[in-house]
C-alpha cells in the first residue's frame, strides 16, 4: 500500500468521487437560476433569494 499523507488521502478521495459524479453532472440538463426578492422582517429590508431549478 502506498504511503499516503493526510493531504494525499483527501486528494485521492476527492478525485475518486469526482470520477463517479462527473458523468451524472454532464448528462443532467442545465439548471436555471431564479432570483426572487423577498421582504425580510428581521432585517427590515428586501433580500434576494436565489433558487436552482432543474
Amino acid at each position: 500500500m502506498p504511503n499516503l499523507t493526510r493531504r494525499g488521502f483527501i486528494a485521492a478521495t476527492v478525485a475518486a468521487g469526482s470520477v463517479r459524479a462527473l458523468p451524472q453532472i454532464a448528462k443532467a440538463p442545465p439548471a436555471r437560476r431564479i432570483l426572487t426578492l423577498v421582504y425580510d422582517k428581521s432585517v427590515g429590508a428586501m433580500r434576494a433569494v436565489e433558487r436552482v431549478v432543474r
